[in-house]
């Protein structure tokens, strides 16, 4: 089923690639056995135990669709596994690793493009190689967009990512936002996170709610009104937290002008794209009444250890396919400035 008429369309689903085993040098990926016979997948000095990629969806596209077809699942759009987005590297082999994935991932999904598209990876370690590549993967390879963590050397408010931002929005393509695990390949996360799986479960939510606040109060959408971001798993707890940021931006005083005024965070907040991998539908109905339904999309884990066996309809309404296919630009792309506001729906 083309992306134009799928019912169920999911932004949130990783893959992983054979061809790109071993390209960033030392830093891997490698996917082996350990002593205890399960499979070992090694990214640098982080060795993930017991996930079987090989053999699975991850890594088997046939095996993907018939899973997706048990699933109710239309159309899925294929992002990096978190675990290799080596942004802490030295940029030649992060280069070599996202230019290698980024080739096996079209020729993975091109005779499949009725039900599956792709997203980049990229160097975010190297502003001008990020942009590069981008530029591959969109006009080269016909990617839908790109993929990258909420951690690397420059905060996604600097500067010095103005130009990638421009890019995106040049390119009319959107940006995903999807944590790795602290300390997988940079500075060492917070001890804490490392008992428990506390970096999974709890760590990517911190990371995602860090990512939307430093967005919003550091005026990135202001800069580029353009851009199209969406953050992974309902945006962590930016709706929980939604009072606390709103009420930061009517007293502290860092806070930039043109988010002081009354509504003016809200409307911000309310500019980002969030999936609904959250688990509880009471978070869920949260986030919508903060930001509306017209920026939500549907997003599994799928095949991941939190995935759902099978899609069922959140209990809000929400048109997730046509949020889906604004956020891609379906039947739109390549030919200029996207309908960024179209059928919105707001909070009354």
């Amino acid at each position: 089923m083309a992306l134009a008429d799928a019912g169920v369309i999911d932004c949130h689903a990783h893959v992983v690639l054979e061809a790109s085993f071993g390209t960033a040098g030392a830093f891997g990926p490698e996917l082996a056995v350990s002593s205890d016979g399960q499979p070992l997948f090694r990214v640098g000095a982080y060795r993930l135990h017991g996930v079987r990629y090989r053999g699975s969806p991850f890594m088997d596209v046939g095996l993907r669709l018939a899973a997706m077809d048990r699933a109710g699942i239309d159309w899925q759009l294929l992002s990096p596994n978190p675990l290799t987005y080596l942004h802490w590297i030295p940029s030649a082999e992060a280069i070599a690793f996202c230019r290698s994935h980024n080739a096996a991932l079209a020729d993975l999904v091109q005779p499949h493009a009725d039900r599956l598209g792709a997203l980049a990876a990229l160097p975010m370690q190297d502003v001008p190689a990020a942009i590069d590549l981008l530029h591959e993967a969109v006009t080269g390879l016909g990617m839908f967009g790109a993929a990258i963590g909420t951690g690397f050397p420059l905060g996604l408010d600097s500067p010095a990512l103005d130009p990638f931002y421009e890019a995106l929005t040049a390119l009319d393509v959107p940006l995903f936002l999807h944590p790795g695990p602290e300390g997988i390949d940079g500075p060492p996360g917070n001890p804490m996170l490392a008992r428990y799986e506390l970096d999974i479960l709890a760590g990517f939510m911190a990371q995602e709610t860090l990512a939307v606040a430093t967005l919003a109060f550091g005026g990135v959408l202001h800069r580029h009104p353009a851009l199209d971001i969406w953050v992974s798993h309902g945006g962590g707890a930016t709706g929980f937290l939604w009072g606390r940021l709103t009420q930061a931006a009517r007293k502290r005083p860092w806070v930039p002008e043109a988010l002081r005024a009354e509504g003016a965070l809200e409307e911000t907040l309310s500019r980002l794209w969030y999936d609904t991998h959250l688990h509880d539908e009471a978070a869920l109905a949260l986030l919508a009444a903060r930001v509306g339904t017209g920026r939500l999309v549907v997003g599994t884990n799928f095949a991941g250890w939190d995935a759902p066996a099978a899609w069922a309809p959140p209990a809000i309404a929400a048109p997730f396919a046509d949020n889906a296919r604004r956020l891609l630009r379906a039947g739109t792309r390549g030919s200029g400035p996207h309908a960024q506001g179209a059928a919105d729906i707001r909070p009354g």
